[in-house]
């Protein structure tokens, strides 16, 4: 029997496993893998293939990465990754599938496999339009909490891990030849190269600091699905070490680049702030710290995709994508914004509808007053605070956190939004200060509204990280805010419309 008649049979003998008599299967092949669905079981096995960051020449390989698999996934999937399996040859010649801790008791094996369950809802890469905002927050939480949680890699090789990714990625762009404009490419590897050197320092220092660790890897839409608005990660990096002990900043900034390119800048920067917020919980000050790596990381990311797609016949979308590699390590200059108003104002609307038009992609980072009293007093971005937790010792040292952490992201080079009320001239002067002090160009917006829309608002939000109630409004339109020297915004207005003013403007 030839290999071509063995494969088929394996095809033949897996479609029977997950499907029903009348062959009801779906099947999924990626260079690297082929994916048996059916309705109530799904079985993947590995190719033999070799493409030097990846080989599964052997049947030996193939099991260490299959087990593998396995262990990995079931970290942020633990119901959807069941098992390994054996597909072992008996004595009469007939295949059969065993558990795969009784292979060797069972007959001659000659694939391994892993099962799965069928997904129950759409993969983000399909669906990619309705991402709203509540999904992007849960998302970027989900991505910082396993980030958190992973152990500290035992190699942080730091810049060597980049390294290794750009000098593969060179040599991949290079070969793809007449595919892609050469010029460009030059460009890119020069440019990279150039950003990676000026890097190198901080990337050995996180390394060091425990930053490198076991990372999903693979972290864009294709391996996320969305079950009951749950976002589930799946499909992490299981047969290279080198690519799955990285940065954080290098795996968030995946998910990062592909919304951007699939025409999603303001999910990317939705996940992003909830990723950064979250982050700063397990991570501290490394979370605003990584912001400096994200441009080369998510150049880097593209210029994956740029290979990828190029050696798949995609050559359109690779050159798109090598467009989008080359835009990510364009300069940008950091500016510091701050929206401020009485609760109910609509200063974190406005904050959210900025930030993705602010600053390098995937926009400006929202430091938002609400969710970092919430991480100074150790409880979650919803859960509701004690009234001593709006004390005025407390209130100065949140003001003193979000400007802190504006100096990082500053001093990192990304823009940067403050959401907060800002009731105290004190407040007002010390943001546009800071802006000075770093040379961040500033601008200060003043939402405002009649009392009776104020209100409303507060009495209808629902979800949201604020605790203010009518009470707390009454209190702030008792209050003299003093001179008001920023600039006065309609909170009435049509929100696109006042986004455009103010981005024209600064």
């Amino acid at each position: 029997m030839t290999l071509a008649d063995e494969a088929d049979v394996l095809d033949r003998f897996l479609r029977r496993q997950v499907g029903s008599a009348d062959g009801d299967v779906r099947v999924h092949e990626t260079p690297a893998a082929k994916v048996f669905v059916g309705h109530e079981r799904v079985l993947k096995i590995k190719k033999p293939a070799d493409f030097g960051f990846l080989d599964f020449t052997t049947l030996a390989k193939r099991e260490w990465a299959i087990r593998r698999e396995l262990a990995f996934n079931r970290e942020t999937a633990p119901d959807v990754y069941r098992a390994v399996h054996a597909v072992v040859r008996s004595a009469s010649g007939e295949l059969g599938l065993v558990d795969g801790d009784r292979a060797a008791d069972d007959g001659d094996v000659v694939e391994w496999a892993l099962e799965m369950r069928p997904f129950t809802g759409p993969v983000l890469a399909d669906w990619p339009e309705r991402v709203d905002g509540a999904l992007s927050e849960r998302l970027g939480r989900e991505a910082a909490r396993l980030h958190g949680r992973a152990a500290i890699s035992t190699t942080p090789r730091g810049a060597a891990i980049l390294d290794y990714v750009l000098t593969s990625n060179a040599d991949q762009l290079r070969s793809l030849g007449r595919k892609l404009d050469q010029d460009a490419v030059e460009r890119l590897i020069a440019r990279s190269r150039e950003a990676l050197d000026a890097l190198a320092p901080l990337l050995d220092r996180r390394g060091e600091a425990g930053l490198v660790r076991p990372c999903h890897g693979d972290l864009h839409l294709g391996n996320i699905v969305v079950e009951q608005d749950r976002p589930i990660l799946f499909d992490c990096i299981d047969f290279n070490d080198a690519l799955r002990e990285i940065d954080v900043a290098y795996d968030i900034a995946f998910l990062l680049m592909d919304l951007g390119f699939r025409g999603r800048p303001d999910a990317a920067n939705r996940v992003l702030n909830a990723w950064a917020d979250e982050a700063a919980r397990s991570l501290g000050d490394a979370a605003w710290e990584s912001l400096a790596l994200l441009p080369l990381s998510q150049s880097m990311r593209a210029a994956v995709r740029v290979h990828v797609s190029g050696h798949g016949g995609a050559e359109e979308l690779a050159r798109a994508l090598l467009d989008t590699a080359l835009r990510h390590l364009a300069p940008s200059q950091p500016k510091l914004f701050a929206v401020g108003g009485f609760s109910g104002s609509g200063k974190s609307t406005l904050a959210r509808a900025l930030a993705p038009r602010l600053g390098s992609a995937p926009g400006a980072v929202t430091l938002r007053s609400d969710e970092i009293r919430k991480r100074l007093w150790g409880v979650g971005p919803r859960d509701r605070l004690p009234k001593d937790a709006y004390s005025v010792g407390v209130s100065q040292a949140v003001y003193g956190q979000m400007l802190g952490a504006a100096r990082q992201c500053l001093g990192a080079g990304w823009a940067v939004v403050l959401d907060a009320a800002f009731l105290k001239p004190a407040e007002r002067d010390a943001a546009a200060a800071l802006g000075a002090e770093l040379g961040a160009p500033f601008q200060g917006l003043w939402l405002q509204a009649p009392p009776e829309v104020l209100r409303q608002r507060v009495r209808n939000r629902v979800d949201d990280a604020s605790d203010a109630d009518v009470a707390v409004l009454e209190g702030q339109l008792a209050l003299d805010v003093g001179e008001m020297t920023w600039r006065r915004v309609d909170a009435g207005r049509d929100l696109d419309d006042q986004v455009a003013t103010i981005v024209g403007t600064s």
